[in-house]
């Protein structure tokens, strides 16, 4: 039950409670750790986005289903939690994108293009009548020859990383960014680590069928969805090398039983 001193600041507006919570913000934050799990890295090569798609039903298109999404040339998006929350963004990131090229005749940078969903994010955390985009983006992508990733929150704020996770297996992949990134891994290696890190996240449920990946070359500054067959091979892969994995746990274990 609600303690009877924070009762009602979680209500139709956002409002500070007594002890600085905004109570809405953090239903938002919940809303987006119950969405499937959504990664990104970044390599010495380019950026890769990596989500989790799995369908409730058997009867759903999976195809229908879309957790990647291109907001310019240069520049992909991976989101988690409310679907149309994610796509409202979208929308207004592809918009603000289009703003800059027609104002400054250049590409957006992919922080300014971040900081500006972010304004727009903290924005409906402090007017009447709306309440905070219930979804967070990770948004990657080549600016003047760097990788940039970020990841961007309900509440406005943003951080770049190296690695990053959203959604409800969060946890378990940043366990593997932490234990396995490398600063120079090649775009290949980005994509292995962050089928990794969705194999752990899903417990080893991953298929090719409920993997989706896009990779922003460095080189080209082109935004790529990875065709079906590639990712086919790739999830192959991943399957090969934790098979192998498992055999030698259960190698190991055999080893000191009989010990």
């Amino acid at each position: 039950m609600q303690p009877l001193q924070n009762a009602g600041y979680d209500r139709a507006i956002t409002v500070f409670s007594p002890d600085g919570r905004l109570f809405q913000v953090e239903y938002a934050r919940e809303a987006v750790k119950r969405g499937t799990t959504s990664l990104g890295v970044k390599s010495k090569e380019g950026v890769v986005l990596v989500v989790d798609k799995r369908t409730t039903s058997k009867l759903v298109e999976s195809k229908s289903i879309e957790k990647i999404f291109q907001i310019d040339d240069h520049i992909g998006a991976a989101t988690s939690g409310l679907v149309a929350d994610a796509r409202a963004l979208i929308e207004r990131a592809r918009m603000e994108s289009q703003i800059n090229k027609i104002t400054y005749n250049e590409p957006i940078r992919v922080e300014t293009l971040a900081k500006k969903i972010c304004d727009m994010k903290q924005m409906y955390t402090q007017n009447g009548g709306v309440r905070p985009f219930g979804s967070a983006l990770i948004i990657g992508g080549v600016t003047k020859g760097a990788c940039k990733l970020f990841e961007t929150d309900p509440s406005g704020a943003l951080i770049e990383y190296k690695a990053t996770a959203i959604g409800s297996g969060r946890q378990a992949a940043m366990e593997v960014f932490e234990e396995n990134y490398k600063e120079d891994i090649s775009l290949n290696e980005a994509i292995e680590l962050a089928l990794d890190a969705v194999y752990e996240a899903t417990e080893g449920k991953t298929t090719a069928e409920s993997v989706e990946i896009a990779v922003i070359d460095k080189n080209s500054k082109k935004y790529r969805k990875v065709p079906e067959k590639e990712v086919i091979a790739h999830v192959d892969a991943l399957l090969e090398r934790n098979k192998d994995k498992d055999n030698d746990d259960n190698q190991d274990e055999n080893e000191v039983e009989a010990e």
